[in-house]
């Protein structure tokens, strides 16, 4: 299984691919200055957001991953949300897509989240292959307003 280790403010190019390979897989486009700030959120320690990537045995960048904590009103215990989570077309098959995953649930459990959580395209077949072998489907359905 790749090796996963929190991003660094000197991985913005190793990351950016995977950012963009991301936003492609969901048909999205952002401006380049939400992209470096989004990124720049991912580092900053007074906010909760934070990012990872996996690396191959050579220490490529094959995968990434950013997620959030926030407060739950169902817990004393915050709640992690996995937003963002992509692996290279090279990396994917190596496990990758569960290491991020594991490297996500381990920054929570020590961190005291009772839950992390995520969504994906109901289309994504071959990523939901793996999410229902680590993870509980819950029958829940996304609706969003956008402002």
């Amino acid at each position: 299984m790749p090796a996963t280790r929190a991003l660094q403010p000197t991985d913005f190019e190793a990351w950016l691919p995977l950012w963009q390979g991301y936003l492609e897989f969901y048909e999205t486009e952002l401006e380049d200055e939400i992209t470096h700030h989004t990124f720049e959120r991912l580092l900053d320690p007074a906010i909760d957001m934070f990012g990872a990537l996996a690396l191959s045995d050579e220490g490529e960048a094959i995968g990434m991953v950013n997620w959030l904590a926030h407060p739950g009103t169902w817990s004393r215990g915050q709640y992690v949300y996995l937003e963002d989570l992509f692996v290279s077309v090279t990396g994917r098959g190596a496990g990758a897509g569960r290491a991020l995953i594991e490297h996500v649930q381990a920054w929570a459990e020590a961190a005291g989240a009772t839950k992390v959580y995520w969504l994906t395209a109901d289309s994504n077949k071959t990523a939901q292959q793996l999410y229902d072998r680590v993870a509980t489907k819950t029958g829940f359905i996304h609706y969003q307003i956008d402002n």
